[in-house]
């Protein structure tokens, strides 16, 4: 940025070319990463439900608007030793009910699945249309 103020325009070309030199160099390095407003939203959807509290993967764009929630299908369900529902989703993500209410959707391949953030950081997640249950995001 400091190359626009260079008034001389034979002096301005060759700042933009060693800043632009420097960029390239930087990027193929992996020291910078470009990624554009959808890259960035898609992210956000697959980390959506992790603790990431104090991590400002973003910058400046980090105030765009949250991911508030996510709607993906079930690959399988267990349980686990206390009885509750552990679900694997199509995203990767892994949920785990918090809560001890009955989950009234089918648990089978396939079913749609929505999670969306409710209040003070927890997650309610619904299996094919049902009512809610408090979960949380394993991985």
């Amino acid at each position: 940025m400091a190359c626009r103020s260079i008034t001389a325009a034979d002096e301005r070309l060759a700042c933009f070319d060693r800043a632009s030199e420097a960029f390239d160099v930087a990027e193929r390095q992996g020291e910078v990463t470009v990624v554009d407003q959808a890259q960035a939203q898609e992210t956000r959807t697959r980390l959506f439900g992790l603790n990431l509290n104090g991590t400002n993967l973003w910058g400046r764009l980090r105030q765009d608007t949250p991911v508030e929630s996510i709607e993906t299908t079930l690959v399988r369900a267990s349980t686990d030793a206390r009885g509750r529902a552990v679900l694997v989703l199509a995203d990767g993500s892994t949920w785990r009910q918090v809560d001890s209410e009955r989950i009234n959707g089918r648990l089978r391949e396939g079913v749609p699945v929505r999670i969306r953030q409710a209040a003070i950081g927890s997650f309610l997640l619904s299996v094919d249309g049902a009512r809610s249950v408090r979960a949380r995001r394993d991985q």
